[in-house]
């Protein structure tokens, strides 16, 4: 394990990953397994797009991602990076970065996990983790030099939402993505404690997530049961939706800790038919970006398929320059 104590430093911002690669035929031979037994106990149960090979798939973002952090924020703080026993193959022990292993992270009872939801939710119970910190799934990327202070704010922590509605449901959706049924639990939960809520039909865009620890083991503390439901998957579900994407940014909101950020972020879509503009967009804007999205919706696309490849290759050209973290063989 790649590990060493960060500084104390109240006043450092760290950062949180989540990785796996879903090509490591061990790891694929448990999540068949666990998929088995799932599909067995609960057959309607999986989320839309909850199981499919776009959503472990390794394109060598989290590399990138490394690179464009060195790049846009050289005075991050220490790294940790949560991944279920795996290690990327071209990674460097280093002193800024320590690897989180679900094991000692969340109870063996629960393992395996292969719900980003449930995996996110014990981020704030990081042994050393900073007061402030921002978490970043692998395909999202600082884009441009990284001002602290825009993201840590006198006003809270910064917000972005997309421009997109979500649809108004009542009740959870079998067949709705899980920022919709996120939305969904938060209307409920956000209108039973606060009387003066008003629930806003949005969907919060794919964006770094700054973040208070203090402020996350509060809403823990004051809804149990959401942190003790989502715990409980091991697959995304339907019925249960992920709170950080939606409930957190929402309570923030409400509660004075967050304040609403006006943009339009680059999301990139590798499955969609226009995903060669959106590159070209993210070429021509490169160092402008404040932040940008590639994910990887080619589904179950054979990991050497043209779109995926143009990731990888996309991703080169931008970032050339290997950085600290990455082994010099």
């Amino acid at each position: 394990m790649l590990n060493t104590h960060p500084h104390d430093n109240v006043e450092r911002i760290d950062i949180v990953y989540l990785w796996v690669n879903g090509a490591d035929p061990v790891w694929r031979n448990k999540r068949q397994q666990a998929l088995a037994r799932t599909v067995a106990q609960q057959p309607d149960d999986l989320a839309m797009h909850g199981n499919v090979a776009g959503r472990y798939r390794d394109n060598e973002e989290l590399r990138f991602n490394l690179r464009a952090l060195e790049k846009f924020y050289p005075n991050h703080g220490h790294i940790y990076l949560v991944t279920d026993g795996q290690v990327p193959h071209w990674l460097q022990a280093h002193h800024d970065l320590t690897l989180i292993d679900h094991r000692d992270l969340m109870p063996a009872s629960a393992l395996p996990v292969f719900d980003s939801g449930h995996i996110e939710s014990y981020l704030h119970h990081i042994p050393g983790l900073a007061e402030r910190f921002i978490y970043l799934n692998d395909d999202v990327f600082f884009g441009a030099r990284v001002d602290p202070t825009a993201w840590f704010g006198i006003n809270g922590v910064a917000v972005f939402t997309e421009s997109a509605a979500v649809p108004d449901y009542d009740t959870l959706q079998p067949n709705e993505s899980a920022l919709v049924n996120a939305s969904v639990l938060s209307k409920h939960w956000l209108s039973r404690r606060y009387p003066l809520y008003r629930h806003a039909q949005r969907i919060f865009a794919h964006s770094p997530r700054p973040m208070f620890k203090s402020v996350l083991h509060e809403l823990e503390r004051d809804a149990p049961e959401l942190f003790q439901q989502v715990r409980k998957t091991v697959f995304r579900s339907w019925q249960v939706p992920p709170i950080v994407p939606d409930l957190v940014p929402r309570w923030m909101l409400h509660t004075g800790r967050a304040a609403l950020q006006s943009l339009e972020p680059l999301y990139i879509s590798s499955g969609a038919p226009d995903a060669e503009r959106q590159f070209q967009a993210l070429i021509a804007g490169f160092g402008q970006i404040p932040f940008f999205c590639i994910n990887d919706t080619s589904d179950d696309a054979f990991d050497d398929a043209p779109q995926l490849q143009r990731i990888t290759h996309t991703l080169e050209q931008l970032l050339p320059h290997p950085s600290s973290f990455e082994r010099i063989d």
